[in-house]
């Protein structure tokens, strides 16, 4: 249903006011963002500027794109995930905070990239990615238009993997920073936010306990250290499925078994994959999984469990058994086995809950915000790369965190600062 007051695409304009509650419930738990947009109201370092954000719309997100439109941005946003769309958020944007929104939850593939367009229409000078998907259909697509853009900001590891690709082979025509590799995204938003949102999708879709639970976890970057940390602090036994072998060292050291995705397929009873890689679960491990496993994907795009070969193997015995959980049956007579998809292989997260606390993305947001303004503000001395979140930034924000939380730190005396400049003193 299109929003004519805002030119949006939308499921149901009624359901705003519903909007409006859940995102004034999760603003008062992001002061963080909060002072930011507050001085942001002030100064108004983005005004002018159009900004085209690719963003999972949900509660979270509304208050970040509430802080860009207060300093003086003209925005508009679409959904990064065809399942991550909180319908009332985007009826709130649309007719509260006058934001194009292009987003409604469950949209099929053809949609979701005429959203995608429908920002593009709008010229932005400034981009907001979670995915590199509209990044990348700009340079693919719009060639014409990237000179305009003075750059943009990247929120997720499987974008940044993305956008370092297309730097790598000269294809980036414009610099954007990796949000995702600041230390106050994930050090928080990963670890904490994945760790507790996936766990919270997954109860929600299916009511397991996890408790006694055997729960594989794929990938140990930070998302899967979090995933791995809440599951055992669920009472769950835990394996780590890796392929860099520093990152299996610290699983090992971490108190979990590690084991290659072949031998674990035969104990598991739930797998989580966590590793922005395609084809993690492939027909060779749904051919050893016991009856009854559940199969969860926290990674950003729905290609980590291969579900081409999960139906090839099914033969179209599939139905759905609960809201946002589907059954395969493969095998056959008594050998047959159940298993279930929670949210059709997306992010499980987003896709059967609410997506990670406000409080976590508080950080994650304000670093979006920041360096949106760092970007405005320094895009004439800016190459067309991948930078990091500025220090400076990354500091300040930890810093308006602790505040907010009512913490003190202590300050380095001048001595102790002397000391850390020197090399004279020794034993």
């Amino acid at each position: 249903m299109t929003s004519l007051a805002t030119n949006s695409d939308i499921a149901d304009p009624a359901l705003a006011e519903l909007g409006r509650q859940r995102i004034a419930w999760a603003d008062a738990n992001m002061p963080v963002l909060t002072s930011i947009r507050q001085r942001f109201a002030e100064e108004k370092p983005l005004d002018g500027v159009t900004v085209a954000a690719c963003l999972h719309v949900t509660t979270e997100t509304a208050n970040l794109l509430r802080t860009l439109k207060a300093g003086g941005a003209n925005v508009l946003v679409c959904a990064s995930n065809p399942l991550s769309t909180q319908d009332d958020v985007a009826a709130s944007l649309a007719a509260d905070e006058g934001i194009a929104t292009f987003a409604i939850r469950g949209e099929d593939t053809d949609t979701y990239f005429a959203h995608i367009d429908a920002v593009l229409d709008a010229h932005p000078q400034l981009t907001m990615d979670d995915g590199c998907d509209l990044v990348s259909r700009l340079h693919a697509t719009r060639a014409g238009q990237v000179g305009e853009v003075l750059g943009g900001t990247e929120e997720t590891t499987t974008g940044v993997i993305r956008l370092r690709a297309m730097e790598a082979g000269s294809a980036l025509r414009y610099p954007i920073v990796a949000v995702n590799d600041a230390d106050t995204k994930h050090l928080f938003d990963n670890r904490y936010g994945t760790g507790q949102s996936t766990l919270d999708g997954i109860i929600r879709a299916t009511n397991v306990l996890l408790a006694g639970k055997l729960i594989v976890v794929a990938g140990y970057g930070y998302c899967g250290k979090g995933v791995a940390a809440r599951a055992r602090g669920m009472g769950a036994q835990v394996i780590v499925c890796e392929v860099d072998p520093l990152r299996a060292l610290e699983a090992v050291m971490d108190g979990f078994r590690v084991e290659p995705m072949e031998l674990a397929a035969q104990e598991g009873d739930i797998f989580i994959t966590v590793t922005g890689n395609r084809d993690v679960l492939r027909a060779e491990h749904f051919a050893q999984m016991r009856d009854g496993a559940i199969l969860a994907n926290s990674g950003h795009f729905d290609i980590e469990i291969d579900l081409k070969a999960l139906d090839k193997a099914a033969g179209g015995r599939k139905r759905a058994v609960r809201p946002m959980v589907e059954e395969h049956v493969v095998g056959e007579g008594s050998s047959a086995r159940r298993i279930l998809v929670v949210a059709e292989g997306r992010l499980v997260n987003l896709g059967a809950a609410e997506g990670h606390p406000a409080a976590v993305m508080d950080m994650s947001f304000a670093n979006q915000a920041l360096a949106a303004e760092w970007v405005v503000a320094s895009h004439k001395t800016l190459e067309p790369r991948v930078y990091d979140v500025p220090a400076e930034i990354d500091a300040e924000i930890a810093r308006l965190k602790l505040a907010s939380m009512g913490v003190a730190i202590d300050t380095l005396t001048a001595a102790q600062e002397e000391y850390l400049a020197s090399w004279t003193t020794g034993t």
